[in-house]
């Protein structure tokens, strides 16, 4: 074991070395990225020792209770995987930890990580610089509890409104999102890949945002990208930014590119998206990971299984599929724990030994490079007063102010005895801006956080993914119509998704826009304690109309928005000039 443990080599020798010790069965699980879950903060996730036993060796962590918890759960991983033939560290992934989304399939809240705005939210600061030092700041909170890989971010393009998706993108304009892009690597990666990175897991190539009919490919009915527009080249630019700043790993969409000479499957599967354009054109030779659960449904225990997402390949028997993604040039299984599929397409003669080979070596190389090799283990007591620590909330709290957006109107002034009515705001926070009443009708001002709205969907999964219409309800325009008939009304709406604000900006006094930001945050900018200077990351849409009308692949293309991309400065080169306010 010596060769591979040794620093000294370069990491090529400790991985041939270490590659020529294993079995088919080993590098085959090295091939599984599985997930851990738990809420308990006295027992360890379930299964943790069957999956070491099989050589399973990545994990992606989803629910969990504290920092230590998760450094423990590190540690104990660790001490699993030592006590295997060849002691081959783990490495731990996660999901988006650091905003305000919670969705089992896409991010997560809780566990004491400081808090920014959603990735949307950094392309509303319009400053790289933050965002670098922000991704670097996240990036020592998920190295203290042992995660190495962050699967993330999105290069996507948010170039159709309705999809789901959006707050975790970094908006509509390519320029602005490779900029981001390329600054949110570098801060969690540094300037190279080694002990002190977190690997970005860019996703999800070649594009998902033109996703038919802006539903999105976690569902069946969403498993389309389409490109009415021509315009599939353009959504590939932030993926060539994501990859010229060094980025480690790439994941493949879950949805199947529809009339772009492309083979019609899913992208995992498909061999003209990786092996064609990400390691033929591009020619990226590091990992390639499927989204999660391509072959079989993700298990809820207790609940049941969400079924598999193998969209264009589902006619087709269980070993063929392993075969194509063998094929298309895939190093890892999102969501898998059964290596033998792996060992059993290599006996049956479909897949050569030197593909599993090939896969394994790239793998392995990332495992070295981020020291895991030298030291997996974390220091839960240090983990406890890392994440979460002050000057690391400050900075949080820094990039939601620089996120918000002010769309117009303005507070008038008013003296000290200021009355004000709050809605979804603590009234605690409100109380220090004024005295809070329980009646509009008694106030001088009402103040109100909203959603941005969606069509609630039944389903297990599908009701943390907002979709469906972008207007708010008729009950609730009327409500909040009555409500400006009362008294003047200052209104922060929170856009996961680009809303269609055309009657409330009719309505409300001041209007402004959120991606994620603390309540007192958001009162200071409401009554001019901060500057607003956040802009748009995204066109604000007049009316739904105009969305189902525009392309799900073209940029700025829903006709006559309320709001431009960039509001209240320029907007991106390719638009109309700035609007000065809303357009009627």
């Amino acid at each position: 074991m010596e060769p591979y443990e040794n620093p000294g080599l370069p990491i090529e020798e400790r991985v041939a070395d270490l590659l020529a010790r294993m079995t088919l069965a080993e590098k085959a699980a090295l091939m599984c990225h599985g997930r851990i879950a738990g809420r308990r903060a006295d027992a360890f996730p379930t299964d943790c020792e069957a999956l070491t036993g099989l050589g399973v060796s990545h994990f992606l962590v989803m629910s969990a209770p504290t920092a230590p918890v998760m450094a423990r759960w590190n540690n104990h991983l660790q001490d699993l995987a030592a006590g295997t033939r060849l002691g081959i560290p783990v490495t731990l992934s996660s999901d988006p930890r650091h905003g305000f989304g919670d969705n089992p399939a896409a991010a997560h809240t809780g566990g004491g990580f400081s808090r920014g705005p959603e990735p949307i939210g950094l392309a509303a600061t319009n400053d790289p610089g933050l965002v670098r030092e922000f991704a670097a700041a996240a990036a020592r909170e998920l190295r203290a509890v042992g995660i190495r890989v962050a699967v993330h971010p999105m290069a996507d393009l948010a170039t159709e409104p309705r999809w789901a998706r959006i707050a975790g993108t970094f908006g509509e304009d390519a320029e602005r999102v490779s900029r981001m892009l390329a600054a949110y690597i570098g801060g969690m990666q540094g300037a190279a890949l080694g002990a002190e990175s977190v690997a970005c897991m860019v996703k999800h190539f070649p594009g998902g945002g033109p996703v038919a009919g802006g539903e999105d490919p976690h569902f069946a009915y969403g498993r389309l990208q389409v490109y009415p527009g021509g315009r599939f080249e353009h959504h590939l630019r932030p993926f060539e930014a994501a990859l010229a700043a060094g980025v480690a790993q790439v994941m493949p969409a879950y949805g199947i590119p529809v009339g772009v000479g492309l083979a019609e499957v899913g992208s995992g599967f498909n061999r003209d998206v990786i092996a064609g354009l990400l390691r033929g054109r591009y020619g990226f030779d590091g990992v390639v990971c499927t989204d999660f659960n391509l072959l079989r449904g993700m298990p809820i225990p207790g609940v049941g299984d969400l079924p598999a997402r193998n969209w264009g390949v589902e006619h087709l028997p269980l070993a063929e599929q392993v075969r194509l993604l063998l094929d298309a040039d895939v190093d890892q299984f999102g969501g898998e724990i059964r290596p033998g599929l792996i060992v059993d397409a290599v006996r049956s003669g479909a897949v050569a030994e030197a593909r599993i080979d090939a896969s394994a070596r790239r793998i392995l190389r990332d495992k070295f490079r981020l020291g895991l090799f030298e030291d997996p283990y974390v220091d839960p007591d240090a983990a406890e007063e890392l994440v979460g620590r002050p000057r690391t909330r400050a900075l949080g709290r820094r990039a939601q102010r620089r996120s918000l957006v002010r769309l117009h109107g303005e507070v008038p002034a008013h003296g000290p005895d200021r009355k004000v009515y709050v809605e979804n705001i603590d009234p605690e926070s409100a109380s220090r801006y004024g005295t809070v009443v329980d009646r509009p009708a008694d106030a001088d001002l009402a103040v109100l956080r909203l959603n941005a709205p969606y069509e609630p969907r039944e389903g297990l999964l599908e009701r943390y993914f907002h979709a469906g219409s972008l207007e708010f309800p008729a009950p609730e325009s009327a409500r909040l119509r009555e409500l400006a008939a009362l008294v003047p009304l200052a209104v922060c709406v929170f856009l996961d998704r680009p809303a269609v604000l055309t009657e409330l900006a009719d309505v409300a006094s001041v209007l402004l826009a959120d991606f994620g930001a603390d309540d007192d945050l958001v009162l200071d900018a409401v009554f001019g304690r901060a500057p607003v200077d956040g802009r748009l990351p995204f066109d604000l849409p007049s009316s739904m109309r105009a969305v189902e009308e525009s392309r799900e692949d073209v940029p700025f293309d829903t006709r006559d928005p309320l709001f431009r991309c960039g509001h209240p400065g320029p907007p991106p080169a390719g638009t109309s000039e700035p609007s000065t306010g809303p357009v009627r």
